[in-house]
């Protein structure tokens, strides 16, 4: 299986030139040909989601070329299927794992130990001591505890610490839970030399699906700071891990890959000039979001006052089947259905649970034809990413969120 991922054999996949006219179809998140024939000649029971993994291989294409001086780290929690995977190991990827069971999934497909990333910051020792037997060498980390950890169970191993930035035009936003202030990494860092292992580097995250092109230029002020002071308490970090945060194609217009990279180059060149560090950037929403389409069923209308405009329609796919990314409606998700093109009105977006925190869109402003009926297919688009493993194994007796790949 080796060979199948390897450098040599990854060259060799090769697709046809495509048009203008498919590649914007590529990049739209829109349901694909390849999609829309699945739907139709298969008709599978709702829900589910259908990845078209072409569109995978031409997002990790793009933004490998539009940022060729980085490594890609694709995210496996984004949608760890094995397909998925697969591809993008042929294709060259090298991979960012949060946990024992993704590193062994990637592992499992011959994917070598140096294109492994353990990049959770809270990891279990046991996992440090499981990953660093099978060859991992390269670890996240943000407190003192954790490396503790790594020089107990990873001697050697190449670190680096994530820092806090600010994550300001994220729709997605991450919290406090991961990173350290800058002062403090600079410290752990030295302790990591300490310690024996190797401080490689710097990471941190602007936030997931991230609008706002400025934010990389303050988060790598950051860190070109910190290279310099650690330079000073001969430190030598050689690497910055710009992390994830390019977004994929929801409701809201975005700009292309080719936009962040180029805020990326412009940001890293300003602050470290002619000198320039290695790079990983750990890209999963914008790699999977866009190349995946949930079918879902309505399962009722409704109306609960007869003063009140607004239906309430009800999907047999909710925030415990696979859309939780549309708590405090972050994530708004765009809607195909079968009476598209007639008269609209307000509505209520749920889901089929009994729990009444199951509600998709309530102050989001959608709106659904008024010829909608029970039963009709609703396509919701760009559900590639973070669908199938948020979705619960069998809340209200419901199954998971069923996943194809084609």
């Amino acid at each position: 299986m080796q060979a199948a991922v390897d450098g040599r054999s990854a060259t060799r996949i090769r697709r046809s030139p495509k048009s203008k006219r498919d590649i914007a179809l590529l990049e739209s998140g829109d349901i694909t040909p390849k999609i829309a024939k699945f739907l139709a000649e298969q008709q599978p029971a709702t829900p589910c989601v259908v990845v078209d993994l072409d569109v995978v291989e031409h997002n990790y294409r793009v933004l490998s070329r539009c940022l060729p001086l980085a490594r890609v780290f694709y995210a496996v929690k984004a949608n760890p299927a094995v397909e998925v995977v697969n591809r993008l190991a042929r294709l060259g990827s090298s991979f960012d794992t949060a946990s024992r069971g993704e590193i062994d999934l990637v592992m499992s497909l011959g994917v070598p130990a140096d294109r492994i990333s353990f990049g959770n910051t809270i990891k279990k020792q046991s996992d440090i001591a499981h990953a660093y037997r099978n060859g991992v060498r390269l670890f996240a980390f943000d407190s003192l505890a954790e490396l503790e950890k790594l020089r107990d169970s990873a001697p050697g191993a190449q670190v680096f610490c994530r820092v806090l930035v600010e994550c300001a035009g994220a729709e997605w936003p991450l919290s406090r839970k991961f990173g350290c202030a800058p002062d403090m990494a600079a410290d752990l860092l030295v302790k990591a030399r300490e310690f024996g292992l190797d401080p490689y580097g710097l990471s941190f995250h602007v936030g997931s699906q991230q609008t706002d092109l400025k934010q990389w230029d303050s988060a790598v002020a950051t860190v070109a700071r910190l290279f310099t002071i650690l330079a000073k308490a001969d430190v030598d970090l050689r690497m910055i891990n710009i992390g994830g945060g390019f977004p994929a194609r929801y409701r809201t217009e975005i700009q292309g890959v080719e936009a962040y990279a180029q805020a990326v180059m412009n940001a890293v060149t300003k602050h470290f000039g002619n000198k320039l560090p290695e790079m990983i950037v750990e890209p999963g929403r914008s790699i999977v979001g866009n190349a995946g389409v949930i079918q879902s069923e309505v399962v009722l209308i409704s109306q609960k006052d007869y003063a009140e405009e607004k239906r309430w329609v009800y999907l047999d796919v909710g925030k415990f089947s696979g859309l939780a990314e549309t708590m405090d409606e972050a994530i708004k998700y765009r809607l195909r259905t079968p009476a598209d093109g007639g008269e609209t009105g307000p509505v209520v977006l749920a889901g089929p649970t009994c729990d009444s925190a199951d509600i998709l869109y309530e102050k989001a402003e959608y709106h659904l034809p008024l010829g909608l009926k029970v039963g009709d297919k609703v396509n919701i688009l760009s559900t590639g990413a973070y669908t199938t493993t948020y979705s619960s194994v069998a809340f209200n007796g419901f199954a998971p969120l069923k996943s194809y790949c084609i």
